[in-house]
């Protein structure tokens, strides 16, 4: 507890000052995020049998996450208006995503064809590609700064009410989830993946990711009633997502993702749940308010 507690006192302060620093504050730290968990997720990846091509995963996560992190930090407003480098991000902004992916699964086969037995030249180059992606949707987190809304309640909400939305649903189920299936969780839930989980507590969770969500649309000034569609579709993914890194960690005969914050494992564990919801966000704010 007393680990827990310590690593809190520096993640809290890092978390809210990229919040406060709006999309430049936001897209640096998910690049600095996509850097750590892209070397935890390659280590995974190895204990699981499926080692990848060295530094690939990180290097491709990185750009991936660049590619969504540099129009984030170019058009904040906190480089003035017009901010610099508004060209650029239009330009990275208009470029396929899935080109992007398949240009870097390019690069990755070429890689693998110089190791001289196939069999690990395939899992090198499979591993490679989802490792990238995977960790690559952290860039999501940035692209949910670029996507704008009608302004009801003060310049706080530019740039982060969807990232307030996302973390209200990820924490609110997460604290849910645990609480209430502490208190009377009974039926297991996907107890080979994860044993501690109940039925009870994914319900419960659902609840409160509903509950914090309609909150902090209230609070802006936004239709509260969309919590009813956003807080249960963010409280699956965030399970989603937390329940996928446990199978990888489970594959590799891992515990944790990492040891840099104490108490609370790698920072694969922190974000597994941000890593599903907020692409589940950025679609729904792309069929709802696009």
């Amino acid at each position: 507890m007393r680990e827990r507690t310590i690593s809190a006192f520096v993640i809290v302060p890092v978390v809210v000052v990229a919040i406060a620093a709006g999309g430049l504050g936001i897209g640096l730290l998910v690049l600095l995020l996509a850097t750590l968990a892209g070397r935890e997720a390659e280590r995974l990846l190895a204990g699981a049998g499926r080692a990848p091509i060295s530094w690939g995963v990180t290097a491709g996560a990185l750009v991936l996450v660049g590619w969504a992190a540099i129009p984030a930090i170019a058009t904040s407003g906190l480089l003035g208006e017009p901010a610099p480098g508004a060209d650029l991000a239009a330009r990275i902004a208009a470029v396929d995503r899935l080109a992007l992916v398949g240009l870097l699964a390019f690069i990755a086969a070429v890689a693998a064809f110089t190791l001289r037995e196939p069999a690990a030249g395939f899992a090198g180059w499979s591993a490679t590609v989802f490792g990238m992606v995977y960790v690559g949707l952290l860039g999501t987190v940035a692209t949910l700064t670029t996507i704008s809304i009608a302004p009801t309640s003060g310049a706080i909400w530019e740039e982060r009410l969807w990232i307030f939305v996302l973390l209200a649903g990820v924490w609110g189920f997460d604290t849910g989830a645990y609480l209430i299936g502490r208190a009377i969780g009974r039926r297991p839930f996907f107890p080979w993946i994860s044993p501690k989980k109940t039925l009870e507590g994914v319900i419960g969770g659902l609840l409160v990711a509903l509950l914090a969500v309609g909150i902090v649309l209230a609070l802006a000034g936004q239709p509260w009633w969309e919590a009813l569609l956003l807080g249960p579709f963010l409280g699956v993914a965030a399970q989603a997502g937390d329940l996928a890194e446990s199978l990888l960690k489970r594959a590799a005969g891992a515990k944790d993702s990492g040891t840099l914050l104490p108490g609370h494992g790698g920072i694969l564990d922190r974000v597994d749940s941000i890593l599903f919801a907020a692409p589940v966000l950025v679609v729904y704010l792309g069929l709802v308010h696009g």
